[in-house]
């Protein structure tokens, strides 16, 4: 059943025989990006793009930084924190940091900061934000945050998903006016905003110099967004790119044989998986309601072939909906579903659909994903449209309640705990499409303890809830790959997130 995109692979050869060989901008000093989800906004907390990550950790700065080798957890735009209660952190802020336009750092800054995100209606995934209380002034390098329950991932939130803006600055631009020329701490500074899709930055030479990130080696830094991986692709082997990631795994050995260019894989936290309208959003009579059903599309789904031959360079199955480092992601009480057709077909007949139905698949990367699992959902009687969407459209339509099936990926924004992952889909908020109270209680309460034991109690019991109804397939891990100059320095960390402040040119 799996078939790989011969042609596109064909086509690739070709250009790379005949493509004229990359010039890095080693020269220029410019390293030029090139990445296709396209960020329709450069606010770190108005994007919930892969892509918006890796910007926010360039251009901005939070409180803490985790060491990408280690992970532990080091001092950022504050030097010193603790515990003043269960709920209660305080943080001691650097007194020498300036953001990009040079006014300094305070506390009016970080809590400007974090009680604004939760209420404002732009932000685009307040789960990540939703232990939060708010936060108070101390003085004006004193501040404390207030959560509203216990929650032991918070100083790792702190660290990968919460970014430090200007007060002043962004009250004086305002939302739209401070997207087009945004302004933070970080070690690279953006020098221009261009539409469609183009951003421009420079090294901060006014850079702290205790941080724990290093000023850049490069000066300067271009991120341009195309359509999809083909293009991006197509831009690094013509020269016009020096840098590049995700494009398809059967034109990696082609990249390394090219002598100019470079290509190399590494495994990241991100889960590719299937995910089911259980809750009957999509309207009356959808078959994804019935258990059966989603149970068959487990069994029907050869996600091993999948990641041997599409996502490649050792990429394995998963059962759980978590990736399998992160604290909580618990896989001996997931139920298993091993590639089954004739099983899969037994389970519709039990449901009412021994002729299958029509549905919708609904994604946005990239296509051979999609038509492998149309593929194999045809093959046991469910005739499936793919609707192949830019990113922000896919969104757009789970809000709106309208997808029967979204083949997606979340990479948990890096966090190394449950609580980055589930309660991104079980919230009962306009994406969650299980729509589940117990379910939902059972992850909140995963969130809320001190207790180790309990969380893995509760977090183990939603597991386990979660893979017995097949509220969501988990097919594969990511293993990334990245094509790039052989001019350039750059090293590939698990958590997913380039960071071009480390590299340098040969």
């Amino acid at each position: 059943m799996m078939r790989k995109a011969t042609f596109f692979v064909a086509a690739i050869a070709a250009a790379l025989s005949i493509a004229a060989p990359a010039r890095a901008q080693k020269s220029a000093d410019t390293l030029r990006a090139v990445s296709w989800t396209q960020i329709a906004d450069i606010n770190p907390y108005y994007n919930q793009l892969r892509d918006g990550l890796v910007v926010a950790h360039h251009a901005w700065d939070g409180l803490v930084y985790r060491d990408p080798e280690t992970f532990a957890i080091k001092p950022l735009l504050a030097t010193a924190w603790k515990y003043i209660d269960d709920t209660t952190l305080e943080f001691t802020l650097r007194k020498d940091v300036k953001f990009h336009d040079g006014s300094p750092l305070t506390a009016d800054d970080v809590v400007y900061t974090y009680t604004s995100i939760l209420t404002d209606k732009l932000v685009a995934t307040p789960s990540n934000y939703a232990w939060m209380a708010g936060a108070e002034k101390v003085d004006d390098f004193t501040v404390r945050v207030k959560l509203k329950r216990v929650f032991p991932a918070a100083i790792e939130n702190l660290a990968m998903v919460m970014p430090i803006l200007p007060k002043a600055y962004r009250e004086k631009m305002g939302a739209e006016g401070y997207s087009k020329a945004p302004v933070g701490t970080g070690p690279y500074r953006v020098t221009k905003v261009e539409a469609p899709f183009q951003f421009e930055f420079e090294r901060n030479d006014d850079y702290f110099v205790d941080s724990p990130k290093p000023k850049p080696a490069i000066r300067k830094m271009v991120l341009r967004e195309v359509t999809d991986a083909t293009t991006a692709l197509n831009e690094l082997i013509g020269g016009k790119a020096d840098w590049t990631w995700n494009f398809i795994p059967d034109n990696f050995d082609n990249v390394a044989r090219l002598p100019t260019l470079a290509a190399v894989r590494g495994e990241a936290m991100r889960v590719f998986y299937l995910g089911f309208d259980s809750a009957g959003r999509t309207g009356a009579g959808n078959p994804l309601t019935n258990a059966k059903v989603r149970q068959a599309i487990a069994h029907a789904v050869n996600r091993g072939d999948m990641a041997k031959n599409l996502m490649q360079g050792g990429s394995r199955v998963l059962d759980t909906p978590c990736y399998p480092t992160q604290f909580g992601c618990d896989a001996t009480v997931a139920v298993r579903y091993e590639y089954d057709p004739a099983k899969a077909k037994a389970l519709l007949a039990e449901a009412g659909y021994p002729n299958g139905f029509e549905t919708e698949i609904v994604s946005f990367i990239p296509p051979q994903y999609a038509i492998a699992t149309q593929n194999y959902l045809a093959a046991v009687g469910i005739k499936a449209k793919v609707s192949q969407l830019q990113v922000q459209a896919v969104i757009q339509r789970l809000m709106e309640g309208t997808v029967p099936l979204v083949l997606s990926n979340w990479g948990s924004y890096s966090v190394n705990d449950v609580s980055a992952f589930l309660p991104a889909f079980i919230n009962g908020g306009n994406q969650d499409t299980i729509r589940d109270p117990e379910l939902q209680k059972l992850v909140e309460q995963g969130g809320a303890s001190t207790n180790p034991d309990e969380r893995r109690k509760n977090y183990s019991a939603a597991i386990k809830t979660i893979t017995e109804k097949m509220y969501f397939l988990p097919l594969f891990n990511s293993v990334v790959t990245y094509g790039m100059s052989r001019q350039l320095n750059f090293k590939t960390y698990p958590d997913e997130v380039p960071r071009f402040y480390l590299s340098s040119w040969k």
